[in-house]
């Protein structure tokens, strides 16, 4: 950097500047204001300065929380004038925020008024709503007054503020909190207090403990709005050790019964910061976009509590599987995610584990403790000097009068005849008239006595470690029998479960709405789906050139299999297929299928099913329909080949026997149990042919013989006795067929 050009300077009295160091520096100092006063809590109390400058201003405005509400206007007035210099909107928001219960699960503002609701309408303005602290905001200020905190000035140099508030709350995990900062965020939940108060005591006594073992007193989040915490515990053990993860979290619903056979599904609690307007909205767009074909309506009769009605199609329709489908579409089902990315001491952002976060809360506890120790030590220590003062007095009475009133300098008198201190003699000086009657030796000897053996008590806890932790334990213990779960701000809100393993085929088919279709391919691959079963197909109109290769009935719930004479199977979605207005779309751009290979069979996946695949060379096997399921476009090779054979047929394998026929005209039948069965493979040889190939194969029950058409449609069957001279093994050459076979040498009943 030793060639660096200096800025060229400018005219008298401008000074050139680096555009680059500018830049860099002063976006710096954007990007730690952002990240150190604005958007991260601190670990010790939870807040961000915004919140801790309103609740300071509330405290100074004795707004205690049995004392009268007074206008939030005259919060945020002096919130903005004396400590916090930006929008009163903009600090009137984080107001309103502290006393939304649906927003925190642990109020710290207590407001009177329209404070905002769970559907997402706002505040009415800050001149109509009032607010004062709550008992949870009371225990975060607590020891305020007794140096428990270092307090700085404010920006304006004519007030103080408290850097961290003394946090006797868990508040950090109690309340949860969410900002945005310059190349980084932090999002952390709600919390049980009882919970984290259980962890926090066994920490103290287990310095030692995982974050795996304090998981044993914490279930996990606990949102305000309730819910289902459906994330497994190894996820949820994994977001704590590390400080990153996600919570999955879905409403909680019901069945409710109307009678009759009728019922609907009633969702009675929605997951945490969705708003319940735009949640129902956005159902109602997928009902009407017929993305929900399991729903029929939707109703919302909440009033305080949240009801919200699904109406299901019809009284057979699977409750689970409705509900799967929504939340899998909607805000039904929420990732909250963890991010506990926060203030250590005050300055130094860094995501922290669960022990970390508690362990950091309990040591700003314990230094806390000190300093209000200390400062109590030192009233008393005055106190006591004081009272020494009045003893004398008191023992001297007349003597004390006197000097004050006869002497010049009755201060240096009192201390130079009474060995006294400054404080003694100034407390002595001070005294009112009234006080002399009531100064009597008895009251003065029993508060002294009383306050030493507090000072003793108070030399010991700072002289003892174990003391000070013992003290601390008791007061957590104190707010976890406060907020415990008898406590209707206590009780815990969001339970625990497992999500049901619902298929992801079953919930894709139940998003799907059920009609029948006629599927309609052509010779040349173009495929589409006609509306209804349509048995007439003479008027359908082809691409010049093209005609009717084959049709079939099927449901938009249907899979649709594909076979190419190369050997692979496709599955298409029918409710995919395009429709049957225009000529289709080619199948080769629905699929990953080679220009050179040409589709021999469509038909209906039927679950459970085998199928009997064969070769132009008639090689084969069976194989079951649920094994080639293909579900990427690139398909399933099922059939492998070696040039120039191709597939050739596909015919379902239901019966015992297997009637084969080549283009040569030879018969042979033979057991079925011949054939093996494999998921994929050349198969083995199921007829020998000097020359040609296999014409054609059916599949039957040897108790019902076997059953050809001829061309003008009559049916003819033979018994196995009537077919003994064609009946071998597998792999024979066979012979001419019975009289009367079709001389298309087709069986023409191997309908899939």
């Amino acid at each position: 950097m030793g060639n660096e050009t200096k800025p060229p300077a400018g005219p008298d009295g401008v000074e050139g500047i680096d555009l680059r160091e500018a830049l860099e520096e002063r976006y710096l100092a954007y990007a730690l204001s952002t990240i150190m006063h604005r958007a991260l809590p601190d670990v010790r109390d939870g807040l961000k300065p915004v919140h801790r400058r309103l609740l300071y201003a509330m405290r100074l405005l004795k707004l205690d929380p049995g004392a009268g509400f007074k206008k939030c206007a005259r919060v945020v007035g002096d919130v903005i004038g004396k400590y916090h210099p930006h929008g009163d909107q903009a600090v009137y928001d984080a107001l309103v925020r502290l006393a939304q219960d649906f927003a925190q699960r642990y109020p710290l503002v207590d407001g009177q008024g329209n404070f905002g609701n769970v559907d997402g309408d706002n505040a009415a303005a800050m001149r109509y709503t009032e607010a004062r602290l709550t008992d949870t905001a009371k225990r975060l200020l607590d020891g305020l007054d007794e140096n428990a905190v270092d307090f700085r000035e404010t920006y304006d140099g004519e007030d103080s503020e408290p850097i961290v508030l003394p946090g006797g709350f868990p508040n950090l995990l109690a309340n949860g909190s969410s900002g945005i900062a310059v190349g980084m965020a932090t999002s952390i939940p709600p919390h049980n207090a009882a919970e984290l108060c259980a962890a926090s005591q066994h920490l103290i006594q287990n310095p030692d403990a995982t974050s795996a073992d304090l998981l044993e007193y914490i279930q996990g989040p606990d949102f305000p709005t309730g819910g289902l915490l459906v994330s497994d515990q190894a996820a949820i053990r994994e977001a704590y050790e590390t400080g990153r993860g996600s919570f999955r979290v879905r409403a909680r619903w019901e069945v409710e019964d109307l009678g009759r056979g009728q019922w609907c599904v009633v969702v009675t609690e929605i997951p945490y910061q969705v708003q319940k307007s735009r949640l129902i909205e956005k159902i109602a767009e997928l009902l009407t976009a017929r993305k929900l074909p399991l729903l029929d309506d939707i109703r919302d009769e909440s009033a305080e509590d949240i009801r919200i009605v699904l109406v299901p199609r019809s009284r057979n329709v699977d409750a689970s599987l409705l509900m799967e489908s929504l939340f899998k579409l909607t805000d039904l089902e929420n990732r909250f995610s963890l991010n506990m990315n926060v203030l250590s001491g005050g300055r130094v952002p860094m995501v922290m584990g669960l022990k970390q976060v508690l362990r950091e809360w309990l040591d700003h506890r314990k230094e806390v403790l000190i300093r209000r120790s200390e400062h109590r030590l030192g009233q008393i220590n005055h106190r006591l000097e004081v009272l020494e003062g009045y003893l004398v007095a008191y023992l001297n009475l007349d003597e004390v009068i006197r000097i004050i009133r006869e002497e010049d300098d009755a201060k240096a008198e009192l201390i130079r005849t009474f060995e006294l201190t400054d404080v003694q003699a100034e407390a002595i000086l001070n005294m009112r008239l009234r006080s002399l009657r009531k100064l009597e030796e008895l009251e003065i000897r029993k508060e002294h006595g009383k306050l030493t053996a507090e000072k003793d008590s108070l030399i010991q806890l700072l002289g003892s470690d174990q003391r000070q932790w013992t003290r601390i334990s008791k007061e957590i213990g104190e707010i976890g029998k406060a907020y415990g779960p008898e406590t209707d701000l206590g009780r815990r809100r969001t339970d625990k479960t497992s999500a049901p393993e619902a298929d992801i085929v079953d919930i894709q088919q139940a998003m799907i709405e059920k009609e029948p279709i006629t599927v309609i391919l052509s010779e040349k691959g173009w495929i589409r789906a006609l509306k209804g079963h349509q048995a007439e197909l003479g008027a359908l109109s082809f691409k010049q050139g093209d005609n009717l290769k084959l049709s079939f009935q099927a449901e938009t719930t249907d899979k649709i299999l594909l076979l190419t004479t190369g050997g692979k199977i496709y599955t298409l979605g029918a409710d995919k297929l395009p429709g049957g207005r225009g000529h289709g779309e080619p199948v080769r751009l629905m699929v990953e299928m080679d220009e050179a290979q040409d589709v021999i069979a469509a038909f209906v996946h039927k679950p459970g099913r085998l199928l009997l695949l064969a070769s132009t060379e008639a090689r084969g096997f069976v194989v079951s329909e649920d094994d080639v399921i293909a579900n990427t476009r690139k398909g399933k090779q099922v059939l492998n080949l070696t040039a120039p054979a191709e597939a050739k047929l596909c015919v379902p394998a239901s019966g015992d026997h297997v009637a084969i026929i080549g283009q040569n005209r030879k018969l042979l039948v033979f057991p079925l149990a011949q054939i093996p069965q494999m998921g994929r493979g050349r198969g083995v040889r199921l007829q020998r042919y000097r020359d040609g190939e296999v014409a054609d194969i059916k599949v039957f029950s040897g108790a019902d013989g076997l059953t050809w058409v001829d061309p003008s449609g009559r049916s003819f069957t033979r018994s196995l006795d009537e077919l003994a001279e064609w009946r071998g093994e597998r792999g024979q050459a066979g012979r001419l067929p019975p009289a009367g076979f079709p001389r298309s040498n087709r069986f023409g009943t191997n309908k899939l």
